[in-house]
């Protein structure tokens, strides 16, 4: 898109200064994002996105979860007398009609955010920044355990087992492409720990197992980090919604905790790193241990292992289904992904004891 059309998309938002360039920022996959430079000192620079409505079907729940989130957290750090808060929490700009997104003439939409300044983000996924990593989603998710407004679910059933394994069932009985007969002993593996996998539906349903405000999309680049290296704030918020506090922990360590990528053909170098692990919980319950309670601590380690399986599951039936969601790079690249994850769902399951020994000092 050309600057000149951006720059009248902008002119929507009751910014504060006069643009002076429009530039592309970062490599996200979901968003398309620019930076706004305004002319005069003093003023704030701006952040603007096209949200991906194919995704976020429902713009105005999603901007509302938002809106929510980040109005809770200025107030708590506000309470607390934190100074440079405007660093350490995202700001969206209204319109002229006050929302915090813009529709344009050819329906797509659009949001702006006061950039942050002198921040960074980090891609490296070692111990010292998966321990930020922790202790900052914790300290997010503690943050919002009071939040007095109701969310919505971005996208619905984004971390439920219970529907992964449905879809499963359907692209095996439809069998697309004829492939079920070679995928017999991964799927007798699956179907054998579907059971004991699901059971944070069942959990939920007894009664027993909370939906918390969670972040469901915690990789290390979703923190900003200050000119010192301390963490300022979370970012990417479009995933923000209700779900298990398993969706946080249990996504992280999956990308986080493998010893390769997740499409690695390399199987034997699959493996689950307890480096990561301990680094990454030990600053989690730091932070969430003051909200988290007996069940959802000692399911933590399931967590680690629901993940894998998750992803494992959608793998294989997109395979099954003839590679139709996610996007392949060669015609065995989603069955690579399936035989990646089942391995790291293997190995974190050997870790099972230790996992718990570790969670129980911790506390």
């Amino acid at each position: 898109m050309e600057e000149k059309q951006l720059e009248n998309i902008v002119t929507a938002f009751n910014i504060e200064g006069t643009v002076d360039s429009i530039q592309p920022l970062g490599n996200g996959l979901i968003n398309d994002t620019f930076k706004v430079t305004t002319l005069e000192a003093g003023k704030p620079d701006y952040v603007l996105q096209r949200i991906n409505n194919a995704i976020f079907t429902d713009v105005d729940l999603l901007q509302h979860n938002i809106e929510a989130v980040t109005r809770h957290i200025r107030r708590k750090l506000e309470a607390k007398g934190e100074k440079d808060i405007e660093r350490k929490v995202l700001r969206f700009i209204e319109t002229a009609d006050g929302k915090t997104y813009y529709k344009d003439s050819h329906d797509q939409y659009w949001r702006i955010s006061v950039f942050i300044p002198r921040a960074r983000t980090f891609e490296a996924v070692n111990p010292e920044y998966s321990g930020y990593a922790g202790k900052a989603f914790g300290n997010f998710e503690a943050m919002l355990v009071d939040i007095p407004e109701q969310l919505g679910e971005t996208i619905p059933d984004f971390h439920n087992m219970e529907l992964r394994m449905r879809q499963l069932h359907e692209a095996v009985a439809k069998d697309a492409k004829g492939r079920v007969k070679a995928m017999a002993p991964i799927l007798e593996e699956l179907e054998r720990d579907a059971d004991e996998m699901c059971k944070a539906e069942r959990l939920f349903r007894e009664g027993k197992l909370p939906k918390r405000i969670c972040h469901c999309d915690t990789k290390v680049n979703n923190m900003m980090f200050d000119e010192d290296g301390k963490v300022l704030c979370v970012i990417d918020l479009d995933t923000v919604m209700p779900s298990f506090v398993f969706s946080d922990y249990g996504d992280f360590l999956r990308t986080g905790a493998n010893f390769v990528a997740e499409d690695d053909p390399q199987i034997e170098k699959v493996g689950f790193n307890m480096e990561i692990f301990k680094a990454f919980t030990r600053g989690y319950l730091e932070s969430a241990k003051v909200f988290l309670t007996p069940i959802e601590i000692e399911n933590l380690p399931y967590a680690a292992a629901l993940f894998p399986f998750m992803q494992c599951v959608r793998f294989l039936a997109d395979y099954l289904n003839g590679d139709t969601y996610y996007k392949i790079k060669y015609p065995e690249h989603n069955l690579v992904r399936t035989n990646n994850q089942i391995a790291l769902y293997r190995s974190v399951r050997s870790h099972q004891q230790e996992m718990e020994q570790f969670i129980a000092s911790c506390l």
